[in-house]
């Protein structure tokens, strides 16, 4: 068994992380760490672990963290996580960021996006991007995991297979993506009240969103060529799971079979990426409380365009869920140990 703190316990990711930790056959949940409910009892937070779970969130005590516990995983908004992480990351333990603080090859491009300086650029340049099916190599050898976010994860294994053997124009990529609620996180906010969110149906941050550079930051690499793409996110009036819809130029004459026999050769030993079958397309309920992330393809035969569409769960491929098998993998587990979860389709 190895000994798994979570900081930031009480947030939706953490607490998604806790649900998942508390049945793993391989982990011991040592520390829940909580500055907002700290001394309460994890239980009384999340009512729906009552008899079930009901040790007390503690504060943060970075030594006893440091010293007691093999992974850390650090569900903290971005800014905070990293100055968390300096602390840490002396210990030699594994780290597993949930923020977007070590997503990055580079400090500046952070600094583009977040607004803020990098304050540990020697500790960023020693993270790996914890997408398994991209980089489980690296993952093996790692001790500090970058987390993917999860409009990312959705984006980027839609058009991994494509940008890698390079069949799509870097030019005119276009990703609309749509998120329930808890990809907002806990905290209280006008636009996140039900009376806001209920029937409706939105944009936002149209053009400017963070999660844009980290996409572009993946495809620039599988493309080999700087790519600019337009990248929308929408909100749901619904609890979790995203649906993204991405388009792309083709280099040359693909039938929607031939693509699809394509993403299958690719996928084929990924136990979490589910390609369907032609005409068919994924939906929301197939994915929502698993890990998996399904695809579905089609070529538009009048523009020359691939449409590809991928679901995820935002709170379990998309961050939690995500997580765990970075750690399956870092500690030799079965990858999926922990993680074989059917969707809730009703």
């Amino acid at each position: 068994m190895i000994k798994a703190s979570i900081i930031g316990a009480t947030g939706y990711s953490g607490m998604e992380l806790v649900r998942l930790l508390y049945t793993h056959p391989k982990v011991s949940i040592y520390k829940l760490v909580s500055k907002t409910y700290k001394d309460k009892h994890f239980s009384n937070i999340y009512p729906n672990f009552k008899n079930i779970l009901d040790i007390k969130c503690s504060q943060m005590d970075i030594q006893d963290i440091g010293i007691n516990s093999d992974v850390i995983f650090t569900c903290l908004p971005h800014g905070i996580s990293q100055q968390v992480i300096k602390k840490l990351y002396k210990y030699n333990k594994v780290i597993i960021d949930l923020s977007g603080d070590f997503r990055y090859d580079n400090g500046n491009l952070y600094k583009e996006w977040y607004g803020i300086k990098h304050e540990c650029p020697d500790i960023l340049a020693n993270a790996v991007y914890g997408l398994p099916e991209l980089y489980r190599n690296k993952i093996k050898k790692a001790c500090l995991i970058g987390n993917p976010g999860c409009y990312p994860t959705s984006s980027i294994l839609g058009i991994a297979p494509l940008a890698l053997n390079k069949l799509i124009d870097n030019k005119n990529i276009i990703i609309d993506s749509k998120s329930g609620a808890t990809g907002a996180g806990r905290s209280v906010s006008q636009a996140m009240h039900f009376c806001e969110c209920d029937e409706n149906f939105k944009a936002y941050k149209v053009a400017s969103h963070r999660h844009t550079s980290e996409i572009e930051q993946e495809i620039s690499k599988m493309l080999n060529i700087d790519t600019v793409l337009s990248f929308t996110p929408h909100l749901l009036p619904i609890k979790r799971g995203i649906l993204t819809t991405i388009y792309c130029n083709l280099m040359e004459d693909m039938s929607s079979q031939q693509i699809i026999n394509l993403y299958r050769d690719f996928f084929q030993k990924e136990p979490f990426v589910r390609i369907y079958e032609n005409d068919s397309f994924p939906e929301l309920k197939n994915v929502v409380y698993s890990n998996f992330c399904d695809i579905g393809i089609k070529v538009d035969d009048r523009t020359n365009k691939v449409i590809i569409i991928s679901t995820i769960d935002n709170l379990v491929k998309g961050a939690a869920g995500q997580a765990v098998q970075n750690m399956n993998i870092i500690f030799g587990f079965e990858e999926t140990c922990g993680l074989k979860l059917p969707a809730a389709y009703i």
